[in-house]
């Protein structure tokens, strides 16, 4: 039931202590032969290619001092590339809405191709095993939560501070000099051509956290892998009528099912649920059950944090706190559930 010590985050902790590196370090150290100009499908062989190597050298390195020198021309930056592609018709998320954002065309999130953030800090009201966390806030969101607590920063996504890699990289490193155990990226899904950018100017070793809805496509799944060491995942909904009214997102439970379980099997991670009023039957119960069933070995964080805010007056159903009745309800699931691996 409860665990104040996670069992399931193992490599985390061994990164976070520089005993093992991240993945994004042994992604710059496996060597690719590729041209830029080639086309996407061609690329792609090449990176699945690569991955094989990659996942052979992460399931051989013990230590640092088993990491090779980065490659002059490296899987990372061949991810990159096909990063650089998909912007020209985006779909880094299922919503798929095919904006060139090379051309100043927003997508559904409303980012364009310069990636921004409104703020980065040692952050301590993360999860215990975070914090302290250095989280990036990033601007733009492909979820229209109508209850949104962050909606200033997800419904404003031209307002921020642009980024340039070098310059956050070297940021990362300051943070990770004064403590930081992560850098965790936060709504990362419409920047994930910028942030592959900012690992492969990194040169510390620090665990990669991406602090996410888990609706992003396939190809990202492909991409995050050999670059993320921690899925912070929220799984908000479990059916796709809840998904779709709230957050206004269709085909929800396919999509981020599919992704926690590319996820299980390429990284580790700390699924967020988020308990919502009145959603116990519909939500948090079909979640804990799929999540045992398919992904059990995971650590799982049981949210009471919602609260009422933004557009939420327009659903008087969920305009409210949860009720005392509810909390412990849900207490009941988790702790019936059989879950090793909990954090309330």
């Amino acid at each position: 039931m409860d665990s104040a010590e996670p069992i399931y985050l193992t490599r985390y902790f061994d990164v976070a202590g520089d005993r093992l590196p991240s993945q994004f370090l042994i992604s710059q150290s496996v060597y690719v032969d590729f041209q830029k100009d080639l086309p996407p499908a061609e690329l792609w062989k090449k990176h699945d290619k690569a991955m094989i190597l990659f996942r052979e050298k992460n399931e051989n390195i013990k230590s640092m001092k088993d990491l090779l020198p980065r490659a002059s021309s490296s899987l990372l930056d061949l991810k990159i590339e096909i990063a650089n592609k998909i912007l020209e018709n985006c779909h880094f998320c299922e919503r798929r809405c095919g904006a060139n954002r090379k051309k100043k065309e927003p997508g559904y999130c409303g980012c364009e191709a310069v990636s921004r953030y409104s703020a980065e800090f040692l952050h301590r009201g993360e999860e215990p095993e975070l914090v302290p966390s250095h989280t990036i806030f990033l601007t733009g969101c492909n979820f229209s939560c109508i209850y949104c607590q962050n909606w200033d920063i997800s419904t404003a996504p031209q307002r921020g501070i642009p980024i340039l890699p070098k310059e956050l990289a070297h940021a990362i490193s300051v943070r990770r000099a004064y403590g930081s155990k992560n850098v965790n990226f936060v709504t990362p899904t419409p920047h994930t051509h910028m942030i592959l950018k900012i690992l492969n100017a990194l040169k510390v070793n620090i665990p990669v956290v991406w602090n996410t809805n888990m609706y992003y496509s396939e190809e990202v799944a492909k991409l995050l892998e050999g670059a993320v060491d921690v899925y912070l995942g929220d799984f908000r909904y479990g059916n796709d009528g809840c998904a779709k009214k709230y957050s206004r997102i269709p085909d929800y439970m396919r999509n981020v099912t599919r992704n926690f379980k590319i996820a299980y099997t390429g990284g580790e991670i700390l699924l967020r649920q988020l308990v919502l009023p009145g959603h116990l039957e519909c939500c948090t119960r079909p979640i804990v059950e799929w999540v045992l069933e398919n992904i059990p070995k995971i650590r799982f964080n049981l949210m009471f944090q919602y609260r009422p805010e933004y557009r939420v007056s327009e659903f008087p159903e969920i305009n409210r706190i949860l009720t005392p009745d509810e909390i412990q309800k849900a207490l009941e699931i988790i702790k019936k559930s059989g879950l090793e691996d909990v954090l309330i």
